[in-house]
């Protein structure tokens, strides 16, 4: 038997890629950003397998400098950590 705990809870941003000109889709890939509630920030790519099933994350390194996404519901860009 194996016993679960909190390691950490926080926020959570997922993205995916659009092409600038179209906003049509460039790439199935999407990154997922994480920030737990004392600021750590961990990212990785999510990259879509053969089997609609499955995922793979691959880690990657957090961007520290201010980030912009463009809101597709409201049309509009946006910082990533907005407050809803």
């Amino acid at each position: 038997m194996e016993v679960r705990t909190l390691e950490s809870r926080g926020d959570y941003v997922i993205c995916k890629y659009l092409d600038s000109k179209t906003l049509k889709p460039a790439d199935a890939k999407k990154k997922l950003l994480l920030r737990s509630n004392n600021g750590e920030l961990t990212e990785y790519f999510i990259v879509p397998l053969k089997d609609p099933k499955r995922a793979l994350l691959l880690s990657t390194q957090p961007d520290e400098k201010d980030q912009q996404l463009w809101n597709e519901q409201d049309q509009h860009a946006e910082e990533i950590w907005a407050v809803r």
